[in-house]
C-alpha cells in the first residue's frame, strides 16, 4: 500500500521456500520491463531432468505461492527455450488461482529431435501476475444481435 496520490499499489506475492528448493533463487523479473518472473527447477543437482523428444514432465519449482485475492499466476513458457530447443509448456497459460496452496510445478515437453536435459536452477518457465474478475452467471433464452453473428474460425478475415 502506499500513501502518494496517484501511485499505483502493488500487491505482495507471498511465498514458502519447500526443502527441495533449498538454496535456489527466488522468482524475479529479469528487467524492469518484464511481464513475467522466472521460474526454475527444484530438481537434485545430482539428478537432472532428461527429457526425450516427445516427452513430457511436471516439473518441481520449489516453492508454494499465495498470490493475492483478485489475481492469478500464469505459468507461460519462455521464448528461448521453445525457439531454440522446442522446449514449452503444455496448458498454456496454466492458471494458479488465488486459493491454491500447493507447490507450483511446471508442465514442460519436448517438442525438439534431442533430449533436453533439465538442470538444477535452470529458468524453465516465466509466472506473469495478473488481475482477475469472476462474473454472474445468468441463463438466457436470446442473445442481442451483432454484425457479426455467429461467425467464427476466420470469418472476419485471414
Amino acid at each position: 500500500m502506499t500513501d502518494t496520490p496517484g501511485s499505483i499499489e502493488i500487491p505482495v506475492l507471498a511465498l514458502v521456500r519447500l526443502p527441495h528448493g533449498e538454496g535456489l533463487a527466488l522468482p524475479a523479473y529479469e528487467t524492469r520491463g518484464a511481464a513475467g518472473m522466472d521460474l526454475r527447477a527444484a530438481v537434485a543437482a545430482d539428478e537432472p531432468l532428461v527429457l526425450a523428444p516427445g516427452a513430457r514432465a511436471l516439473v518441481p519449482t520449489g516453492f508454494v505461492f499465495e498470490i493475492p485475492d483478485g489475481f492469478e499466476g500464469q505459468v507461460r513458457p519462455r521464448s528461448g527455450l521453445a525457439f531454440k530447443n522446442g522446449v514449452t509448456c503444455l496448458n498454456t497459460p496454466g492458471t494458479i488461482d488465488s486459493d491454491y496452496r500447493g507447490e507450483v510445478k511446471v508442465l514442460l515437453i519436448n517438442h525438439g529431435a534431442e533430449p533436453f536435459t533439465i538442470t538444477r536452477d535452470m529458468r524453465i518457465a516465466q509466472m506473469v501476475i495478473a488481475p482477475v474478475t469472476q462474473v454472474r452467471v445468468t441463463e438466457a433464452t436470446a442473445f442481442s444481435e451483432t454484425v457479426r453473428g455467429a461467425g467464427g474460425f476466420g470469418s472476419t478475415g485471414v
